[in-house]
């Protein structure tokens, strides 16, 4: 009873602070959760500490996936994925690969209230939770001490055979990037531009840029390939965007190829319209005078 409580009122001779927050406390007694100033007051990401939050508030098992964490918020996957690598730098949360009794491998996820903490005793039965990992310090190099003394030479050696040591073979280098075409590279930068989520690597950029070029040759411009790889994406992506990138570029139609301009000599002349000057018919021809039926006597048989 001596000690103070959260939600004691403050002392009239206190007074209440002229800004920032007031807080008006409520002793709660169920479903509340209890966090630490450590990772609330975090200099990192909102995202970070809400999904953290989240996460301290669901009970054990329930799912933490990138998928159902998306469910959850309105924030798309990169903003997930990349707050779930803060904890995960942080010492917050650790995702393991371990092996089921049944011999399945299944991926687990532990999160810690406090890096580096002991967990508490779980009651007969559960399972023991394990320590998270601390990185190993490399042993300080110790130098062999000197000898005051030295060794005594046997007046007799007897040779030893040298075993040979067998050396290990080179690394294999690195795998050279395809030479891309700037301008296919230059696409993908205004593609960037117009969807921010669409982030390819520079091997998958180079896989791409030959269908690019294949779009340019056709005779589109950058803006029209950015606009033709963009319009009515989705709002969640399942699949990386490389992926949606390359199946757009091959699935895609190409446009025909524009038809190249007619000669001026080859281009037909426009001939006017002349009306008869013997049944005021009209017809199509370079200069006044009589239509093809008043010539031949068609028209007057006809009338006759």
């Amino acid at each position: 009873m001596a000690d103070s409580q959260s939600n004691a009122p403050l002392r009239a001779d206190a007074g209440a602070p002229n800004s920032g927050v007031i807080h008006v406390r409520t002793r709660l007694t169920t479903d509340f959760t209890v966090l630490s100033n450590a990772l609330l007051q975090r200099r990192c990401s909102a995202v970070t500490v809400g999904v953290a939050a989240y996460i301290v508030s669901l009970p054990d098992g329930a799912p933490v996936t990138i998928a159902a964490l998306c469910d959850h918020f309105t924030e798309g996957e990169i903003l997930i994925s990349r707050a779930l690598r803060e904890l995960e730098l942080a010492g917050y949360l650790d995702r393991r690969r371990e092996r089921m009794p049944c011999g399945q491998i299944r991926t687990r996820t532990y999160f810690y209230d406090v890096p580096g903490g002991v967990p508490d005793p779980e009651p007969d039965g559960w399972p023991e939770r394990p320590k998270p990992r601390r990185p190993r310090k490399p042993a300080p190099a110790v130098a062999p001490a000197a000898s005051p003394i030295p060794a005594p030479v046997p007046a007799q050696a007897e040779p030893v055979a040298e075993t040979p040591v067998p050396t290990p073979a080179p690394a294999p280098a690195p795998a050279a990037l395809p030479d891309a075409d700037p301008q296919a590279l230059a696409v993908l930068s205004i593609v960037r531009r117009i969807d921010p989520r669409l982030v390819v690597s520079a091997r998958e950029a180079a896989q791409m840029a030959p269908g690019i070029s294949e779009w340019l040759a056709s005779g589109l411009d950058g803006i029209q390939i950015a606009k033709l790889l963009t319009d009515g994406l989705p709002d969640r992506f399942l699949t990386r965007p490389a992926g949606i990138l390359a199946y757009r570029l091959r699935e895609t139609p190409l446009p025909a190829p524009p038809r190249p301009p007619m000669p001026l000599a080859e281009r037909p002349a426009f001939v006017p319209f002349q009306d008869c000057e013997g049944c005021y018919r009209p017809f199509r021809a370079p200069h006044p005078g009589r239509c093809r039926d008043c010539r031949t006597g068609v028209g007057l048989r006809a009338a006759g």
